[in-house]
């Protein structure tokens, strides 16, 4: 192959690769939903149902990936996580990205 097929190549999957990326960003409200996060956090993350659980619209996504990460593999499991681990039991990390970029843009 040559390096010019190559380059080709590499580029076409890593353009892939981001539209793919990109189509699940854009799902992560429709995620937000579909996992029943609203349920606790209330709509858009802006309303917990009880002051136990925090408002997490507006977070830092990075903060919020690590948080819902820490918690399904209980390296987190302090406060209400117990709730919590149940409900991210079946979120992707590709989920977790999504929902975080939601939330970290709703004010």
């Amino acid at each position: 192959m040559s390096k010019m097929k190559a380059l080709i190549v590499g580029a076409g999957i890593s353009l892939a690769a981001s539209f793919s990326f990109n189509a699940a960003a854009a799902d992560g409200e429709a995620l937000y939903t579909q996992k029943m996060c609203q349920t606790c956090h209330g709509a858009e993350g802006k309303a917990p149902i009880m002051g136990a659980y925090p408002k997490i619209n507006g977070q830092n996504k990075d903060y919020l990936v690590a948080q819902m990460k820490d918690i399904k593999s209980g390296a987190r499991s302090n406060g209400m996580t117990a709730a919590m681990k149940a409900m991210v039991a079946t979120v992707t990390d590709e989920e977790f990205e999504a929902i975080a970029d939601y939330l970290s843009k709703v004010k």
